[in-house]
């Protein structure tokens, strides 16, 4: 049986072609019929750290241009555009069919020390008493059309435990706050860059859903066209991601076809590794 984790770590394990030219595997994500956001995301910060030595990166802000396609690889593009004394920064497009379907900047720092501060984790149950994701969709995978049932069953190499799940099927109104634990589903020896990449890769999930959340919509809903346009991540400090985190996600607003939504990564023991910003295209369907 093909271990989704190791599927994970042999798309984030691309190929150099030439010094600044990388290609990653297009196919193996979350989904069958589109490249996974996340994906493209986590290949682009892999192949700029392949080009970065001792700095570890601190921002991303990524533009989803067109649709991937999975039955391709994906050709990256990294532009040194500085080294700095203290900030590295590095500009990746990723390419299919001659045409760039993403690009990305992002930023690098030295460590420093400096006086630090965060928000409180917000309190929430425990991973171990909620309900995993594919077993919340076994139970009603015979609700779904049978030409998609593959792609709901799908093993994701991500462990996801909603504290406030909605029915993607029969979605009701609901507070656009939520939460969830989630990690890579088994335990991954690696640096810290392979795991930066790990979460980077798992932070486009349920985002999008924040802004659907208060009209009573969901990406299966059949009633609204829903895509990814942006994604920004700030990493706080260092994460192990074969551990729990809990992800905690907003929308402040959605209008004219777009919501907006934000996240906060928090590990297990309460310490902020990450934000995520994102805004994403919530297009109601015209029948």
């Amino acid at each position: 049986m093909t271990d989704p984790v190791q599927t994970l770590l042999d798309l984030l394990s691309i190929e150099r072609l030439e010094q600044d030219l990388f290609r990653g595997i297009g196919s193996g994500g979350e989904t069958s019929k589109r490249i996974f956001g996340g994906q493209v995301v986590a290949q682009a910060l892999a192949a700029a750290y392949h080009t970065v030595e001792d700095r570890a990166c601190h921002s991303l802000h990524a533009y989803f241009l067109r649709p991937g396609d999975p039955s391709i690889p994906v050709i990256y593009e990294v532009d040194r555009a500085r080294d700095g004394g203290s900030f590295t920064t590095r500009r990746v497009i990723a390419i299919q069919h001659g045409r760039q379907i993403f690009n990305m900047a992002a930023s690098f720092h030295a460590e420093e020390d400096s006086p630090s501060h965060q928000h409180d984790m917000p309190d929430a149950p425990a991973p171990e008493g909620l309900e995993d994701r594919l077993e919340r969709r076994a139970a009603m995978v015979d609700r779904v059309p049978e030409e998609r049932r593959k792609d709901f069953l799908r093993p994701s190499p991500i462990e996801v435990r909603e504290v406030e799940p909605v029915d993607p099927l029969d979605p009701q109104v609901s507070s656009d706050r939520h939460s969830l634990w989630f990690r890579v589903a088994r335990p991954v020896d690696g640096p810290a860059w392979l795991h930066q990449c790990l979460l980077t890769y798992a932070s486009d999930m349920y985002l999008l859903s924040s802004a659907m959340r208060p009209h009573g919509e969901s990406y299966m809903s059949g009633r609204v066209m829903t895509a990814s346009l942006d994604h920004a991540v700030w990493f706080h400090r260092p994460a192990r991601f074969d551990e729990w985190h809990l992800y905690t996600m907003d929308s402040p607003f959605s209008g004219g076809a777009r919501g907006f939504n934000r996240g906060a990564i928090y590990s297990s023991d309460g310490a902020l590794v990450a934000s995520t910003a994102q805004e994403g295209l919530t297009r109601p369907l015209r029948k």
